[in-house]
């Protein structure tokens, strides 16, 4: 792997022979002969690892190694090679410890060695972290009704590019899934996916964790912080309710997506951003931009390629596939398989879900446990929230012209057949006809293959 390689070294011709060396081995190395040189080098500059003599003149390495390698690994080299000096140079800190002379193959193996570390520990990291995402990763994606496929033939689209992506959707109807579902077809898949959720920082903190900051930025920045943006390197910034930011850090959001370069608190370096920023919100941020709440620029600048979630309302037929899935895959209460009965089902395909496929989960969980021993979840054992979706229903019309009377007909049983999953007793009950009435309308229309994911049903 090619790095970025500082060498600290007061022997300016041991310095250019280390220097050589490293760039023989396809490395970018600088040199510096005192530690003041080296502070004034890392002031503008981002290095991979450090390799420093022990002994400079101004300073011990040794007393400096906890500022050194904060941020960066740390290989002593020095002319003094006693058991005691590299026990007190690991113990303080230090990736790895070279005596001199240093052969080149020596020096080769160490660096390698010391930069392999780092790179396992930030896969390490990267792991802990997908693998504890995994668990409800998939579900938003379970279903093939049309509103799904359109939103996964979307991703399969845009997920190959480095295009900013903007996810727009009702809280629940899993925003975050499509972004990491963009994440997992990139070729950024095999580096990390940070999540922000941009309403639970709090507004003066926003920028140090975003961006990081450097020691002394603030009281009480008593080292420094690497950014989110820096945790993500590689990979993908998700950022989570997005029209919650303050509108200084809209600002230097814009910065980052103009010119792929930031600052962290208190620094005077431009670091560069190696991330692909996906966003997300349940707000009308064109609405916002206008009202001047958002920056219209920001807005323009995320809005290239829009996803919008459906709501779990508009994807009915999907509702069993994800009962099933969450029955399957819950972390508790093992003992017994449970099965949903037609009835039960036929309640949670007509209910609005106001929380999306979110409160599905809570709701079949609960069900799970209410049903104790029982291997059928019933009607009686679901609990929905007090507060139903109140938008009303919508038709499905033909743009342009006023509908005819036979449209409005069709339109209104089809919303009906699906949302009671094509009970025709509950359909006539509402429309306030009889059975067999709805199954001549039914035929009329041409319905038969439109009536839900349960198809047509007297039960």
């Amino acid at each position: 792997m090619k790095a970025r390689i500082l060498v600290i070294e007061d022997d300016r011709l041991l310095s250019r022979m280390i220097c050589r060396q490293l760039q023989e081995l396809g490395h970018e190395a600088s040199g510096a002969d005192s530690l003041e040189t080296a502070r004034r080098w890392l002031h503008e500059h981002e290095p991979d690892l450090i390799i420093s003599d022990m002994r400079l003149p101004d300073g011990d390495c040794l007393e400096e190694l906890e500022a050194l390698g904060e941020s960066h690994p740390v290989i002593v080299l020095t002319a003094y090679g006693t058991v005691k000096n590299a026990v007190e140079a690991i113990r303080r800190g230090a990736a790895d410890y070279l005596a001199k002379p240093v052969s080149p193959e020596e020096l080769a193996l160490t660096v390698e060695r010391v930069l392999e570390t780092e790179a396992l520990k930030a896969d390490h990291s990267f792991c802990k972290a997908r693998l504890a995402a995994r668990s409800g990763m998939h579900s938003f994606m379970i279903g093939s009704s049309p509103a799904l496929e359109r939103v996964k033939s979307m991703i399969e689209a845009v997920a190959p590019s480095e295009m900013t992506v903007l996810i727009l959707g009702e809280s629940g109807s899993g925003k975050e899934l499509v972004a990491r579902a963009i994440h997992e077809q990139s070729p950024r898949a095999e580096r990390n996916f940070v999540a922000v959720d941009c309403c639970t920082l709090q507004e003066n903190l926003f920028e140090s964790e975003l961006f990081g900051h450097e020691k002394g930025a603030f009281t009480g920045a008593d080292r420094k912080k690497a950014g989110l943006i820096e945790g993500a390197e590689g990979g993908t910034l998700f950022l989570d309710e997005i029209g919650e930011i303050p509108p200084a850090i809209q600002a230097k959001l814009l910065r980052v997506l103009e010119t792929g370069k930031y600052r962290r608190v208190g620094g005077t370096r431009d670091l560069v951003a190696n991330v692909r920023i996906v966003a997300a919100t349940n707000r009308d941020l064109k609405e916002m931009s206008e009202r001047g709440e958002f920056r219209a620029d920001l807005y323009y600048r995320l809005e290239g390629f829009t996803i919008h979630t459906p709501p779990l309302r508009e994807r009915r037929e999907d509702i069993p596939h994800l009962v099933e899935h969450f029955i399957r895959n819950h972390d508790f209460s093992m003992r017994i398989r449970k099965t949903v009965t037609r009835e039960a089902m036929r309640k949670l395909i007509a209910y609005d879900w106001p929380g999306n496929v979110r409160e599905l989960k809570n709701v079949v969980e609960r069900a799970i446990i209410l049903s104790r021993n029982s291997r059928s979840i019933r009607p009686n054992h679901l609990t929905f929230g007090a507060c139903r979706h109140e938008g009303g229903f919508q038709l499905d019309l033909p743009a342009g012209a006023e509908p005819t009377l036979e449209e409005l007909e069709a339109s209104y049983l089809r919303m009906l057949l699906e949302k009671h999953a094509g009970h025709r007793a509950t359909v006539a009950r509402v429309m306030g006809i009889s059975e067999r009435q709805v199954y001549r309308l039914i035929r009329k229309h041409g319905l038969t293959g439109e009536t839900g994911a349960c198809g047509l049903s007297r039960e």
